[in-house]
């Protein structure tokens, strides 16, 4: 059981340089350890966290050894606890969080336990971004008319986490209209250093989105994890975690004029991809990180998944500090800051001589040679300079079918398709630009290309250029506080006059809610076979994500979506084709409309004030009329609704009992799906539109619901069945059972019939029959989707066989008790001759002592064919949680025996 700290006598106080005291902490130059002047900031974090927290029972003295020796027991991948300081929720994965936290209430309560125990001893903040369906986009109104849109369709899930904040203690829930998580964390919720009774920490987050990085650029400790992981951690377990390498990324020299941060970040995720970085933290730093703003930072940390890193952290130094005075931190909060991270050998001045640091690897780039490019047609790490585009885009429409290919005959390439829209005359060919957005998630943070957008809105004004009707325009600030900056520039008016009116304040484009095109441009695409395009500044541009109609998706800086919108196209070469004819009748060129980045810094000096956010986050503890007059129950237990089709109780503990089921095997199962490469959790999970002919469709409209009230994946999470419904259900899958045949169906082995997913899983369920899964590589990349791994367990899916994992997925898997298997080296279905059709029986042993991390299994098949695969459980944790059932369970019962 847990004993006393054995790292007590290390216990400093921190001196206010006025007198008096900041409060105590865990000195690492008390240690007086020479190995931790080679640690990398970021490891300094883990090992503050393991001595702080040592008990010698969920951490123990070894742990802290092994991060001390990072140098030599990193590269032996060694397992480590690492417990936070907070839990991050966003409203997306809150509902489900606090869904289960009201479930496993309910079960220890049937258990005949203090159900009370289950309260998030770990403080978490809940962040209502409330994902805006953009059905209302050119028009003044466009904020309050998709407010009111929104709290009608999710008016049960809001008043349902208004109740979790009442019912739970230690969680606070910023409503609804406040902004998006990413950002609302970055300018309000960071605490950087924590002061918590007096005991002084740094502050580290996990949090249900993958972008949960993005607060890596202000020196916190982020990154994401599935919201089942996050339950557990909300509940005192520490996160079991392999040691991670670091990854040492040196920046020097300057930005070119014009040049973004987009442009940077997407040059830095290139970089990384190729470097493979996934599963360790990428640490920056090197003389040009004094010319990084703090925003700068945020949009390259926020882009951490893009690259596949854990992290991608910058060091707190003196651009940390100016930039939490310019947020309305106190002048005391910011003092504390400072002396605890000088004090505890975390802070980076840049003045004074730097100790050598121990990396993994390094890379270096010389911010003088980024160049503005773009990112696409379907996937983020796919960079292309601006000046490449044209070609690039031709040899996509050349190339067969794939990641950079359309396949579209040549003579059908010039294609032009006339129609009318609105009683005007318009066309599109393949290319034109049908969606431009200026989405929350990645960019918004950086006033430096949202005041270069409007600057570019303004000179196309100024020119007489617009963007033409049909391209469905939006802008949706990741916080209120760019409304304000915008506003105070004189700038948002030529960003409306341009139809880049604000519609919301949180999630849109970027996680597939652009809401609906107008009709007659839906038809001219969709009869007429159109490879249309969005262009986003967000940072999820997988196929289908963005709306189904638009195949070719990029990603670029907020002043290039401005840009695009406005040539109506992407087959354009800026450099040498004209934009548009001007009001002299004269062509307008790309350089003509671009901002120097002298220009830019001019405005953002003058217009983003420190009073702007303290104002819009002082309006956070007030609310907003709506969320306050929801009316919620004061009860302790939820009172479940059989007829809710949002909320519902999921069957996660049901006949629960005391013991441990033990391990399973998996004997004689059918292979449900069978995937090639990068098969992500978007793919899997649920998200975006329920379509009209799906299983989630058809439960709703059995249940009375009206189509246009379907509403979102997003919005229903709350739901298992709608999720079980929407597993696998996205209508860019390829499944190689259906031969080469696009969408969300499978067949159903035992009979040949070619069924919906979430049909065929049930027709093996209610036979009795287990099914598994086939993948290449990186199955489950993408967003940390806990839907990713809870639908597959709700289909009936007991064990994943594939190349390699995504980390959270793979995680996640285990999480809900699914066998995640990769195929040895230089081995996959292919090579042998696995077609899908076979029976799988996987020999796992009864006992879980028998059971160890990585260890060799067998693999058999009905067909004689029988072949070896690594047990993905990388950890003694791990075992537990698969012992128990998975995750939550296991935790109920470790509760219930406290």
């Amino acid at each position: 059981m847990a004993a006393e700290n054995p790292f007590k006598g290390i216990l400093t106080v921190l001196p206010k340089p006025g007198g008096g005291e900041f409060g105590k902490y865990y000195s690492l130059p008390a240690l007086n350890d020479p190995r931790i002047d080679k640690l990398p900031y970021s490891s300094r974090i883990l090992l503050e966290s393991a001595i702080r927290n040592c008990d010698n029972f969920q951490v123990k003295k070894e742990d802290v050894e092994k991060i001390i020796d990072w140098e030599n027991t990193a590269p032996k991948l060694v397992e480590i606890p690492f417990k936070p300081a907070r839990v991050l929720l966003q409203d997306f994965t809150g509902v489900p969080a606090v869904v289960d936290l009201a479930c496993m209430r309910d079960a220890m309560n049937k258990l005949g336990s203090d159900s009370d125990k289950i309260n998030p001893l770990v403080p978490v903040d809940l962040v209502i971004d409330h994902s805006v369906q953009v059905d209302v986009a050119r028009s003044e109104n466009a904020v309050q008319a998709n407010m009111e849109l929104e709290f009608q369709r999710n008016k049960e899930r809001f008043a349902f986490l208004k109740w979790g904040s009442n019912a739970f203690h230690n969680m606070l829930v910023v409503p609804p209209g406040s902004g998006i998580v990413h950002q609302v964390n970055l300018e309000y919720l960071g605490r950087v250093v924590f002061n918590r009774e007096g005991l002084l920490y740094p502050d580290s987050v996990v949090g249900t989105d993958s972008h949960t990085t993005m607060i890596d650029g202000l020196g916190v400790a982020g990154w994401g994890v599935g919201g089942i992981e996050a339950e557990a951690t909300m509940l005192g377990q520490p996160m079991s975690m392999v040691l991670p390498g670091v990854v040492g990324f040196k920046l020097s020299g300057k930005l070119r004029s014009g040049v973004t941060a987009t442009d940077l970040v997407l040059t830095v995720t290139q970089m990384l991809r190729k470097h493979g970085v996934v599963g360790k933290f990428v640490e920056f730093y090197g003389d040009g990180m004094s010319e990084l703003s703090l925003a700068d930072r945020a949009t390259i940390a926020n882009m951490s998944p893009e690259y596949g890193a854990t992290m991608g952290f910058f060091p707190v130094d003196h651009v940390t500090l100016q930039y939490l005075k310019l947020t309305g931190r106190s002048d005391e909060t910011v003092e504390m800051i400072e002396a605890y991270l000088r004090a505890n050998k975390m802070f980076v001045d840049y003045d004074e001589p730097q100790h050598e640091k121990v990396y993994s690897s390094c890379l270096h780039l010389d911010l003088a040679g980024v160049e503005p490019c773009v990112s696409g047609p379907k996937r983020p790490h796919d960079r292309v300079p601006l000046k490449e585009m044209k070609s690039d885009w031709h040899s996509c429409l050349d190339n067969k079918v794939g990641f950079k290919g359309f396949a579209v005959p040549k003579d059908a390439q010039e294609k032009v398709v006339k129609f009318s829209f609105h009683g005007q005359d318009a066309e599109l060919k393949h290319g034109s630009v049908v969606i431009a957005a200026i989405t929350s998630c990645t960019n918004t943070s950086n006033p430096s290309v949202m005041l270069g957008a409007a600057l570019v809105a303004k000179k196309a004004c100024d020119l007489g250029l617009h963007i033409k009707p049909w391209v469905k325009t939006s802008l949706a600030p990741g916080s209120g506080v760019v409304t304000k900056y915008l506003l105070q520039s004189g700038l948002q008016k030529y960003l409306n006059q341009q139809g880049f009116h604000i519609v919301g304040y949180g999630c849109t484009t970027c996680i597939g809610n652009s809401g609906d095109l107008d009709e007659s441009v839906a038809s001219a695409i969709s009869e007429n076979d159109i490879v249309a395009a969005a262009v986003l500044s967000g940072n999820r541009n997988f196929e289908g994500r963005v709306h189904p109609l638009t195949r070719a998706n990029y990603l670029a800086s907020p002043p290039l979506v401005v840009a695009y919108a406005l040539a109506g196209t992407v087959d354009i070469d800026f450099e040498k084709e004209p934009i548009g004819v001007g009001n002299d009748g004269k062509n307008v060129y790309f350089k003509d409309i671009w901002p120097s980045t002298e220009e830019i810094a001019e405005v953002v000096q003058s217009s983003v004030l420190p009073d702007m956010f303290k104002s819009t986050y002082e309006a956070i503890t007030k609310g907003n009329n709506m969320w306050n007059q929801l009316s919620v129950p004061s009860s302790k237990l939820y009172s479940w609704d059989t007829s809710s089709t949002y909320i519902h109780e999921p069957p996660y503990f049901k006949d629960m009992t005391m013991d441990p089921p033990g391990p399973h095997g998996v004997k004689d199962a059918f292979c449900l799906l069978n995937f090639g490469d990068s098969i992500t959790t978007d793919h899997i999970s649920p998200a975006g539109s329920i379509h009209k002919d799906s299983p989630a469709a058809k439960y709703l409209t059995e249940r009375g619901v009206d189509r246009r009230d379907f509403n979102s994946y997003g919005s229903r999470r709350g739901n298992d069945e709608i999720m079980a419904r929407g597993t696998f259900a996205n209508i860019r899958i390829v499944n190689k059972l259906l031969n080469g045949e696009v969408g969300p169906k499978t067949i159903h082995i035992p009979t040949g019939e070619k069924l919906s997913v979430f049909d065929a899983a049930m027709k093996y369920k209610s036979a009795g029959q287990d099914t598994i899964i086939l993948a290449g590589a990186e199955y489950g990349s993408g967003s940390s989707r806990d839907w990713a791994a809870k639908g597959p367990m709700l289909l009936g899916v007991k064990a994943v066989i594939a190349k390699s994992f995504e980390r959270i997925h793979r995680s996640n898997l285990v999480g809900m008790g699914i066998v995640p298997l990769c195929f040895k080296a230089g081995e996959d279905a292919e090579t042998l001759g696995l077609t899908g059709h076979e029976r799988y029986t996987i020999d796992l042993p009864e006992k879980i002592s028998e059971i160890h991390p990585g260890q060799d299994v067998t693999v058999r098949t009905d067909t004689g064919k029988s072949f070896t695969c690594i047990v993905r459980f990388d950890t003694e944790v791990e075992l537990a949680y698969f012992n128990h059932g998975g995750i939550l369970p296991y935790v109920i019962r470790q509760l219930i025996q406290q």
